[in-house]
């Protein structure tokens, strides 16, 4: 099996305002104090002579080579990106942004915030507009129901959800 890997398809290009700070920071972090960090170190290690068995030269250039193909793609991202920061006209729908509580046919109440796909963290309840549950969210309207489908451990379900609420803020 060869090493070719099909480009992955390209997500949205919406983000929120704090994610868009969040990767400006992390670009920033990443350029300013991790890149020169690491140069300094592998500039150290490429000094202590032969480069062939010196591990800490080598992991160091991998380091080097993942920070720079994150800043890569970091800055093309953001050059790329629609912040949207304001609610819409229309907070009984779901929209990006919106934070929805959706039950289950099993009674399972859980709350999600649908956001671009550079953003989404499960921890914090955040799923991608992109993912199958984002596509179903968007455009439904409070108490809609909507069936999706999901992988398992014991195959694939078919599982019918139904919107409980819907808002635009934190609270």
């Amino acid at each position: 099996m060869g090493r070719y890997r099909p480009p992955q398809p390209v997500g949205s290009k919406y983000i929120t305002s704090e994610g868009h700070a969040r990767l400006t920071e992390e670009l920033d972090y990443l350029w300013k104090k991790k890149r020169p960090e690491v140069t300094r170190i592998l500039s150290a290690a490429a000094a202590e002579g032969d480069r062939s068995e010196n591990a800490e030269y080598i992991y160091r250039k991998k380091e080097l080579r993942e920070i720079d193909a994150r800043v890569r793609f970091l800055r093309k991202r953001l050059d790329d990106m629609v912040v949207v920061d304001r609610i819409p006209k229309d907070t009984g729908k779901v929209y990006f942004g919106a934070w929805v509580t959706i039950e289950d046919d099993t009674g399972t109440e859980k709350s999600y915030r649908v956001v671009g796909p550079d953003e989404f963290d499960p921890k914090r309840r955040y799923i991608s507009m992109d993912s199958p549950m984002g596509k179903a969210l968007l455009g439904k309207t409070l108490d809609d129901e909507f069936h999706l489908t999901l992988e398992t451990k014991d195959g694939r379900k078919k599982r019918l959800y139904i919107i409980n609420e819907i808002h635009y803020n934190e609270n």
